[in-house]
């Protein structure tokens, strides 16, 4: 029997009322990628009857896999980032909206597409290195702002830097390319302007992660080790070797790492150290600058 729109969308935001922050909103969206259709359309349409079995069948299918904890955004095979549609799985973190803070920054050290003029001899375009890349986030959301910065996105999951690269292909961002490798290896021997990172900062074990987030998203990109300092202490110590001189670093960490991170940095000889807070005013990204005349902290061999 044929079941109108509003009701389908109250019986799923129901089921969903334990898990979800916006319940009725994710039934909406849950409804909507069942039907194939847009979100405005359901809501244009509370009245209407879906005569489609196997859409009701794909809804049903939906609202069980998050009723028990599956990320929307999995179910979906899609999630915003910096008003970018980005496409993800299971391969690659759900992109978070405190990880915009870090493509803040970086642009705040790029210059934008209007002070460059396209051809002009003498101007090298601005180079930037997204580590961990994932789904690609942060290095699309510069390429897309800056489209006369060449990026190059590195993370130790083929899967990942695959789903980066058919992000890119599909959003038309031809100054981006990613590539697959352990940290800084796929880019031996070259140099970036800036460097931004949202690497691995969760300590092992750490009970305050979020049990979603434990069960379905790719343990590699969420753990650094013990103390979940680890992967942003290799970051640290590798972009000596692959900064230019007055060169950026830019890293996302956990809300109590901020100390932790200037003090990393500062060890390494970064100069202007300085941590920025995410709209819940978290310290969630530190900078440091690489000083325009080489320190002798810096080491001369990469860090792979």
């Amino acid at each position: 029997m044929a079941t109108e729109i509003r009701r389908l969308v109250e019986e799923g935001a129901a089921r969903l009322a334990r898990i979800a922050d916006e319940p009725r909103r994710e039934a909406e969206l849950l409804l909507a990628a069942a039907l194939d259709r847009p979100r405005a359309w359901l809501l244009a349409r509370p009245e209407q009857e879906v005569l489609d079995c196997d859409a009701t069948d794909r809804f049903e299918s939906h609202i069980t896999r998050r009723s028990i904890g599956e990320p929307i955004a999995y179910i979906l095979g899609k999630k915003e980032f910096w008003s970018l549609a980005l496409a993800v799985t299971p391969d690659v973190l759900v992109p978070r909206p405190e990880t915009e803070l870090v493509v803040e920054r970086a642009l705040a050290h790029l210059p934008d597409a209007g002070s460059r003029v396209h051809g002009q001899v003498g101007v090298r375009p601005s180079r930037v290195l997204d580590l961990a890349t994932g789904s690609g986030a942060i290095g699309l959301a510069i390429a897309h702002e800056r489209p006369f910065c060449q990026v190059v996105g590195t993370d130790i999951s083929p899967a990942a830097a695959a789903i980066a690269s058919a992000n890119a292909r599909r959003l038309g961002l031809g100054n981006a390319e990613f590539r697959s490798g352990d940290w800084y290896a796929p880019v031996a021997g070259e140099v970036f302007d800036l460097i931004a990172s949202n690497p691995p900062y969760v300590p092992d074990d750490d009970p305050r992660l979020d049990w979603s987030a434990r069960v379905y998203e790719p343990a590699w990109a969420l753990y650094a080790g013990p103390t979940g300092l680890e992967a942003l202490a290799r970051v640290i110590a590798g972009a000596g070797a692959r900064l230019a001189l007055d060169g950026w670093l830019v890293l996302e960490h956990g809300l109590d790492q901020a100390d932790d991170v200037r003090r990393l940095l500062r060890e390494a000889g970064f100069v202007e150290v300085t941590t920025h807070r995410d709209s819940a005013a978290h310290e969630r990204c530190t900078e440091g600058r690489r000083p325009e005349k080489g320190s002798d902290l810096f080491s001369a061999r990469p860090m792979r």
